[in-house]
């Protein structure tokens, strides 16, 4: 008996290695730990050539690797077939077949098993079977079907039904696990995990179908179209029409109930319906009740339709109820209401005002609570350029002290910016305006200390490249400081006009000495956030000027 079983085998293997199970496409994808094969299958037109077969698997950057029984001890060599015993995630890539000239290749992905699941859901085939229709379950291998020596059907990861007849696996076409009328509890995965061994080892192959069981599609159940419970709201003497929508089978019907204990009332009437066929071969039903001059006695009664076929009934109920018209609020909620909205609308209009009194206070609390930092990467060397009228006579002293003595003082010991200032911090015989020009590149602001006599021919180069750069280049923001009273500007450039914000800061003597005057927070608010910790000690600039 055994020789017989092993010699049926035997004509299996024979016979599915020279049926169809060539490898006709030519991406594709396999789950890890299990065998796999690739086969090319000669036409008629190359079965005379009998050339050398030579397999290659791509190795990227390094080209074409020609792969025999030395590249690895899971890779065995058939002539037109390469198989894995078994296939691993180190697998994936483009492999080639090559015999004289022709070269046939496929890309494989292999993708890793779910640990949770008996299945890769990536390998599931979907099967659709009507209900009471006939389900067959077929598992399978063509190319590995003479070798497996059990085959276990699973259905959602639970073991269902299990074979080792000889036989029955080789005829499995023939011999399905499961033949059944199929019913709604069939529906599911069913996994078929064929054994194998192969030089003393034993190898699993999954083979999963999504089973989806549909009803019967002749046969559907009457199904009401719309909410199974409605109020509708009426006026009582007006007259209304109920519509009742129903999908039926074609023996199904529709009908309303409306009947009381003392019979029906004499107002209501049911007429005739319409029954039109669908497209998909189902029929839709539609009636309508009408009740004509509706009064007390038709309020908070059920009326109820019914759809009927020999599968089943589906009901629908509509209670009318009185419709009840808007009435006016009560004066005491009115007036609550308005006092509400009122205060509201007051308290967001105090906000907003709030906000642009004290904007320039808010800004300046955000960024030191946020320690924002605009000067970290820019690239510039200077917070601030200085420009200040340098040629100064003795009734100009003071002009010239706040630009070098007082701006200094503050910006840079107390609140940590860095200016720059030409006297101080450039080397004299240099080319003035080159240096100039550099030294406003390498600044986020210009401060402008203006005055009458600012106009003159030495620093009249310093404004109008800070105006370029404001202008064209729009990588500089202009400051002007107001020092002394000026009551005419028509001797400033046209062009300073056209930026967005020509402000003016005004230096008003005592007022502006303290560090938190109105001054100095303006003044704060127009250069670049810089994160600092303000010095400690002085509360206000030392009396430096002269109060004669």
């Amino acid at each position: 008996m055994c020789q017989r079983e092993f010699l049926l085998v035997l004509l299996v293997r024979i016979f599915v290695h020279t049926s169809e199970t060539c490898t006709s496409r030519l991406s594709i994808t396999t789950v890890e730990g299990e065998p796999f094969y690739l086969k090319f299958c000669l036409s008629s037109e190359h079965e005379s050539e009998s050339n050398t077969i030579r397999w290659y698997k791509s190795n990227g950057s390094h080209g074409h690797v020609e792969l025999n029984s030395r590249s690895s001890p899971r890779i065995s060599l058939h002539n037109f077939s390469l198989e894995f015993w078994p296939v691993e995630l180190d697998d994936k890539g483009s492999y080639f077949f090559h015999m004289g000239n022709i070269t046939k290749v496929w890309k494989l992905n292999v993708i890793r098993r779910n640990k949770h699941s008996c299945f890769a859901e990536k390998q599931v085939i979907s099967k659709t079977v009507e209900v009471e229709k006939t389900l067959k379950i077929l598992c399978s291998s063509s190319y590995f079907q003479g070798l497996i020596h059990k085959t276990t059907l699973y259905k959602d990861c639970e073991k269902i039904a299990e074979t080792q007849d000889y036989k029955k696996i080789a005829e499995s076409d023939a011999n399905p696990l499961i033949q059944k009328n199929a019913e709604f509890r069939d529906q599911g995965y069913y996994s078929c995990v064929f054994s194998i061994h192969h030089h003393g080892k034993v190898f699993n192959i999954t083979k999963t179908f999504n089973v989806t069981i549909l009803g019967d599609r002749n046969n559907i159940i009457p199904a009401l179209l719309g909410p199974k419970l409605n109020y509708v709201e009426v006026e009582l003497g007006k007259d209304i029409q109920l519509n009742c929508s129903a999908l039926l089978n074609e023996d199904g019907y529709i009908y309303w109930n409306f009947e009381r204990e003392n019979g029906p009332d004499p107002n209501v009437q049911e007429e005739n319906g319409i029954r039109i066929r669908t497209p998909e071969g189902k029929w839709f039903a539609s009636k309508i009740l009408r009740i004509e001059n509706v009064n007390e006695n038709n309020l908070n009664f059920s009326y109820n339709c019914t759809a009927v076929n020999e599968a089943d009934v589906d009901t629908q109920r509509y209670i009318l109820l009185k419709k009840t018209h808007g009435t006016d609020l009560p004066g005491h909620v009115f007036t609550g209401g308005m006092i509400t909205a009122v205060s509201l609308s007051v308290i967001v209009m105090c906000l907003v005002i709030l906000g642009i009194i004290y904007r320039v206070d808010l800004v300046l609390f955000y960024r030191r609570f946020m320690g924002r930092d605009e000067t970290l990467t820019d690239g510039k060397m200077y917070d601030a350029f200085v420009s200040y009228l340098k040629e100064s006579r003795p009734e100009d002293g003071e002009e010239h002290m706040f630009a070098v003595e007082v701006l200094p003082r503050v910006l840079e010991k107390h609140f940590g910016y860095k200016l720059c200032i030409f006297e101080r911090d450039v080397m004299p015989g240099g080319a003035v305006v080159d240096e100039i020009h550099s030294l406003i590149q390498k600044s986020r602001r210009i401060i402008i200390v203006l005055s009458k006599r600012y106009m003159s021919d030495a620093v009249r180069y310093e404004l109008e490249s800070g105006l370029h750069e404001a202008l064209v280049e729009r990588k500089i923001k202009i400051i002007l400081i107001e020092f002394t009273p000026i009551s005419d500007f028509t001797f400033l450039p046209q062009s300073l006009k056209l930026l967005k914000s020509h402000r003016i800061l005004k230096w008003k003597a005592e007022k502006s000495l303290s560090y938190n005057s109105r001054f100095w927070k303006n003044l704060l608010y127009l250069m670049p956030a810089k994160a600092f910790k303000p010095a400690e000690g002085e509360l206000e600039i030392l009396p430096i000027f002269s109060t004669t």
